[in-house]
């Protein structure tokens, strides 16, 4: 799901948080957060452990109230009604909680049951999870004897047999190999497609990406929200361009007609290394070269740079 300025405002919340605030004893774990997030994107809080993400979507669940603020999920007051919640949500925490000495359809089974969905329709849709996450091979297997990343799958599956409108996942991906993380994004895209709304937390910068929007969080303060590329873009004033030249290192000041300098550094055989930020680096290249060469300044090489999350989120929550 692509999201633009325009989109956005097309689109109807599902959640919506005003003034969101959770203290512990006098810490402050969330702090003053408001947020929007909208039906059918994938909705990603990016932080380190401790700034506040489990904690917020533990009261989006109904999970923990709030010392202040309001929570309204699909509808529902979420501080005043966590109950009616349960069937609107599906959610999936860091630990795995199932029950161990049930099998993987035994889990599904008792689960379902929970949520009034039995006979046919229970056996149908059980299977249809267990295709969805690759466990048809597991299924009469004890859930104690999974590995960790069968173990996460089940419990995958587990949150959504209800078919929840909105799909919660703290941490989802937290200790498994990078091959294993890739399978999982496959399985929360295919969820995603078929109209489920999700929340994620996670920690790993790259995997970020792949959601339509982020929220990035550091000390229970949500710092920034929009979709990756603009939190690119934000992060340094635009996109980021590295200029090699040889001449005059006062000549070098020119390039703040075409953007903002970030750095200049020294090269061997009197080159220099120019580093800007543009408002769209695919208008700017193409101009560098008559650019360069009218303020005296012998081009080298001239590329975009590709920026990491992991160097936005550093340099928008400052450290």
């Amino acid at each position: 799901m692509v999201l633009s300025s325009l989109g956005i405002c097309m689109l109807s919340p599902i959640v919506s948080i005003v003034d969101l605030t959770k203290k512990f004893n006098g810490l402050v774990a969330v702090n003053r957060l408001n947020l929007t997030i909208y039906r059918g994107e994938i909705f990603g809080f990016l932080g380190p452990n401790g700034a506040g993400k489990t904690t917020t979507i533990r009261m989006i669940c109904g999970l923990i109230k709030p010392t202040s603020g309001s929570i309204n999920v699909a509808g529902i007051d979420a501080v005043r009604n966590a109950e009616a919640l349960r069937s609107k949500i599906g959610y999936m925490a860091q630990s795995f909680c199932l029950y161990e000495d049930l099998t993987v359809e035994e889990n599904l089974s008792f689960y379902s049951s929970i949520y009034g969905i039995s006979g046919f329709e229970r056996r149908k849709r059980i299977r249809e999870l267990l295709e969805l996450v690759r466990l048809e091979g597991f299924r009469n297997v004890l859930a104690g004897n999974l590995s960790g990343g069968l173990k996460q799958r089940l419990a995958l599956a587990v949150a959504m047999i209800h078919k929840p409108e909105l799909l919660i996942l703290d941490e989802p991906t937290a200790g498994i190999d990078p091959p294993l993380r890739r399978e999982f994004w496959r399985f929360f895209k295919e969820i995603n497609r078929e109209g489920v709304t999700i929340i994620i937390t996670t920690h790993y910068m790259d995997e970020s990406e792949n959601c339509d929007r982020l929220g990035l969080m550091s000390c229970g303060v949500l710092v920034a929200v929009d979709t990756p590329t603009n939190l690119k873009r934000r992060a340094y004033g635009g996109d980021v361009v590295d200029v090699t030249v040889k001449g005059s290192r006062n000549a070098l000041a020119e390039f703040q007609k075409i953007g903002s300098i970030i750095s200049v550094n020294g090269q061997p055989n009197g080159l220099w290394s120019v580093r800007i930020a543009v408002k769209n680096s695919e208008e700017t290249l193409p101009v560098i070269p008559m650019f360069t060469e009218r303020v005296g300044l012998k081009l080298v090489g001239v590329r975009q740079v590709q920026v990491s999350m992991e160097d936005a989120f550093i340099k928008l929550v400052g450290g």
